[in-house]
């Protein structure tokens, strides 16, 4: 006789079937956020360096996102899962729009919510830094990042181009 036996039931045997599954608890992630300090750069430059669509490039060494953090304080944030930083965004305004850079999830952590998360606290800190309008800037070849940015109520911006002066 052949039996099939998952956890300490009988499941199936031969002369008859049963089906029954038995549900383990899922191990749901905590993840918590909080404002981004520079102590997280390292974490941060990681995530965004293994992330489709995110270029870290000039204006991203430590000293430059050290003093981005100084003047747009509590705007740009980290998702940690325990101890373990799995997002980061840097967030901030000139005083008339709000911007926002590098928003990426750790490898594994996709999919959950934390990146849509994050991007909502970003958003709740620019209205109550009374900014009524925010801008990305989204590689053209970064199709899934585009989807993610539509899927949350952002819009393209026709007729515009974006151009740049190293100064």
């Amino acid at each position: 006789m052949i039996h099939v036996l998952l956890s300490d039931r009988l499941l199936f045997e031969p002369s008859h079937l049963t089906i029954e599954v038995k549900q383990e608890k899922s191990l749901e992630l905590k993840i918590t956020t909080r404002e981004f300090r520079i102590d997280d750069f390292s974490a941060a430059v990681s995530i965004w360096e293994a992330a489709e669509g995110v270029e870290v490039a000039e204006g991203d060494s430590r000293e430059e996102v050290h003093e981005y953090l100084l003047r747009n304080p509590g705007l740009s944030r980290v998702a940690l899962d325990g101890e373990t930083i799995v997002g980061a965004v840097l967030c901030g305004h000139d005083g008339r729009r709000g911007l926002i850079y590098h928003l990426a999830v750790a490898p594994g952590h996709n999919g959950k919510g934390i990146g849509r998360r994050l991007l909502q606290e970003c958003i709740d800190g620019l209205r109550k830094a009374g900014i009524a309008r925010a801008l990305i800037l989204v590689s053209g070849e970064n199709a899934k990042g585009r989807a993610f940015w539509l899927r949350n109520g952002w819009e393209d911006v026709p007729g515009t181009i974006v151009m740049g002066l190293d100064v």
